[in-house]
């Protein structure tokens, strides 16, 4: 099957199952898939039994849909996701997103574990991205345009809507969270940075890197659907730690802050409810 015909396989499948007329989607990143047992009323749906949907390889990463409620509000959530290093080209990672906005979805909260660039950020950190760098070397928008879902040329200028960021943030120093504000940068992956490399990063103004996020972000934009991203900062980046970059270290961490992303990601799912339209 091509692209399109995955798309609506996996689309039709989907139909097939009660919605509850979810119109918030998240995609849970890498150590952050126990978010999914605070829904209530819940399907569990294994992506290698959707037709035509990727598999995620990385460990960390669920691979699992649900369809549920958050505090009454119905969400559709991924737990895991799908990246470029794993092989897939960026239109492949992206099809979760087309099939949602299928199904309704109008606002996707994305999350992701990211390494800490800016030197005023920790590990363990929580970052509203307001921006990103793609420097993955490929936009999943190349090729013919799929013009059911969007314009040629689609305008990124408010990819992360200015107006969620800016409620989110307020209600999170209300709550006195610690909720940072910047932007994220993707590199392909999957071997970590080098020091060089996070010199030339924050250069040019990033605040973390990681190796996800934007593709879907791109094309969340092209489908006209709305956009939260939250990332964890897992680790501090080469050359600013002497620690070793692991895996492991990403997912220990995500664990230990998971109370206080739990917390963000709520605010985020709450905002969006009441900004639908």
């Amino acid at each position: 099957m091509d692209i399109n015909e995955r798309i609506n396989a996996a689309t039709y499948f989907l139909k097939g199952y009660d919605m509850r007329n979810a119109t918030i989607g998240i995609i849970l990143g890498s150590g952050l898939g126990d978010f999914a047992e605070n829904l209530t009323d819940c399907i569990a749906i294994n992506y290698k039994d959707i037709p035509g949907f990727p598999t995620s390889t990385v460990v960390g990463h669920g691979g699992e849909m649900y369809l549920g409620y958050f505090k009454g509000i119905p969400i559709m959530l991924m737990s895991g996701r799908f990246h470029y290093y794993e092989g897939y080209d960026q239109k492949e990672v992206t099809m979760p997103i087309r099939i949602m906005k299928n199904l309704g979805i109008n606002t996707l909260i994305i999350t992701n574990a990211a390494g800490g660039i800016n030197l005023e950020y920790s590990s363990g950190a929580l970052m509203l991205i307001s921006d990103h760098i793609n420097l993955s070397g490929s936009n999943p928008l190349i090729g013919p345009n799929m013009e059911e879902y969007g314009t040629r040329f689609p305008d990124m200028s408010d990819t992360y809507s200015e107006k969620l960021r800016t409620s989110l943030m307020d209600m999170a120093l209300t709550n006195n969270i610690d909720l940072k504000e910047g932007i994220y940068a993707m590199m392909s992956g999957p071997s970590f940075e080098t020091p060089a490399e996070i010199r030339y990063l924050r250069a040019i103004g990033a605040d973390a890197v990681g190796m996800s996020t934007v593709p879907e972000a791109i094309v969340a934009s092209h489908c006209n659907i709305k956009v939260i991203g939250i990332s964890c900062i897992t680790n501090m980046a080469a050359g600013i730690s002497k620690q070793k970059l692991t895996h492991k270290e990403v997912f220990e961490t995500a664990q230990r802050v998971k109370n206080d992303f739990a917390k963000i990601v709520d605010f985020a799912i709450l905002i969006s409810s009441k900004n639908e339209g």
